[in-house]
């Protein structure tokens, strides 16, 4: 482990990561979701349209090539250990901290026929004041599943995922509560603020003091802002997500289950409960 917030993950911390989320991705799969891989950068310009700048300039990291017209003859970069701002180019391209802002740019300008939900798991990046273990990383793994269609049915979305996480979370012996967060999409500010206060639209789940997981409401901003709109009526869709930190899992469950082979054991355990619970609901 890094103290930079660059984790390399062994085998045990791996193959747990892979386990956790394909209980996420299954969850998503099972409700009709498609499968989809966003890109691994996002354009500076379409971000900032999403009002991201705005809202997480204290987060934001930008990728940028040197430029080698400046470049000292000789240099010696064996022992260089950051490249000062005059060294490189302009930045056009941004690291995503969020897997979501690739399916609603991804899908910029199209129409959907109906109800829809994609998933995808993303590297995401978020620049942070002091990085801790698996908890707190400069470079982590988000599993989402976003919800694109009618009010009621992004609404009922956030509400089954509320519902999963804390059946799962109970199953794992993982005390989880539900808190109302401030809202990653709106600006703090003004009406939008006293809005998220009435309505709220981002709840976490938090263990300890540690949110390893979120479900968010975004009405139809981004239905908006990327012209993203229903096939029949060209009115803009709503859309929510249910978005998993993958290494904060990590750090969650190693901590209450003290080792991966425990905590592997714990994951198998809980699925394999809440199906029979919803097996004996279905009946």
């Amino acid at each position: 482990m890094q103290s930079n917030g660059l984790a390399f993950l062994r085998s045990g911390e791996a193959g747990t990561l892979a386990r956790l989320d394909r209980v996420f991705e299954g969850w998503g799969l099972g409700d009709g979701a498609e499968p989809v891989i966003g890109p691994p950068l996002l354009p500076v310009a379409a971000l900032a349209k999403l009002d991201y700048y705005q809202n997480f300039p204290h987060q934001a990291l930008l990728a940028t090539p040197l430029d080698l017209e400046r470049r000292p003859e000789g240099e010696d970069t064996t022992t260089i250990g950051a490249f000062p701002p005059e060294r490189l180019a302009e930045a056009d391209v941004a690291l995503p901290s969020a897997a979501c802002y690739a399916v609603y740019l991804g899908l910029e300008g199209t129409a959907i026929a109906g109800n829809t939900l994609v998933t995808l798991v993303g590297r995401c990046f978020r620049k942070e004041t002091r990085y801790s273990g698996l908890r707190r990383l400069l470079g982590f793994h988000m599993r989402e599943v976003v919800a694109l269609g009618s009010r009621e049915f992004v609404e009922e979305h956030i509400d089954r995922y509320s519902g999963r996480v804390l059946a799962f979370a109970e199953a794992l012996d993982l005390p989880l509560r539900k808190e109302v967060a401030s809202d990653p999409f709106y600006d703090g500010e003004g009406p939008r603020a006293l809005f998220q206060t009435l309505s709220p639209v981002k709840y976490e789940f938090l263990s300890g003091d540690l949110a390893i997981g979120s479900v968010n409401r975004h009405r139809n901003f981004f239905g908006e802002r990327c012209a993203i709109r229903y096939a029949d009526t060209d009115e803009p869709v709503f859309t929510s997500c249910a978005a998993f930190g993958l290494e904060r899992w990590l750090s969650v469950l190693h901590d209450r289950h003290r080792t991966w082979e425990a905590a592997m054991d714990a994951i198998d355990a809980a699925e394999q409960a809440i199906d029979k619970t919803v097996e004996r609901t279905s009946a």
